[in-house]
């Protein structure tokens, strides 16, 4: 009987704790755009944060959109990342094999660890919300350019 009282008194202080904290409603654009930098991305990349930097939270967000050609660097992530594709065409890479197709309503999932790039075809833009995972501080572990003959299929 003690151990149920006192499972329940955590339950109910959790529960307080819970629902002491607010919900957040941040309107578009309340995070200022910022162009992807040239040491990461090649070609015009805008990224819009979804959250500002003040929430805790252990995923980083954003709506990012490529011009065509636009693309990221090789990389990978310490926690893996999740694509939603929202507008246009695009392709994703995993290191070693073909690149695949991304278009509007599609879902990508990159694992852990794996090393790829992902950006707009090189006639069409395409946007997606990016969620990357957050691993001991760090959500992106950054590497060289894909090179146009990487990007070209070649």
């Amino acid at each position: 009987m003690k151990n149920t009282l006192i499972a329940a008194s955590l339950a109910v202080a959790g529960a307080t704790a819970a629902s002491a904290q607010e919900i957040g409603v941040y309107p578009a654009g309340s995070a200022p755009s910022m162009l992807a930098s040239p040491e990461n991305f090649t070609g015009h990349v805008v990224v819009n944060p979804l959250l500002p930097s003040s929430v805790d939270t252990p995923a980083a967000s954003g709506l990012v959109s490529f011009a065509p050609a636009a693309r990221t660097a090789w990389h990978t992530h310490p926690a893996g990342q999740m694509l939603i594709v929202t507008a246009g065409k695009g392709w994703v890479q995993r290191e070693g094999e073909q690149r695949q197709d991304i278009s509007a309503g599609d879902t990508v999932w990159i694992p852990a660890g794996v090393k790829h790039w992902h950006g707009a075809t090189d006639v069409t833009a395409m946007s997606h919300v990016a969620l990357t995972y957050i691993l001991d501080g760090k959500n992106a572990d950054w590497m060289e350019l894909v090179t146009d003959d990487q990007f070209a299929g070649r």
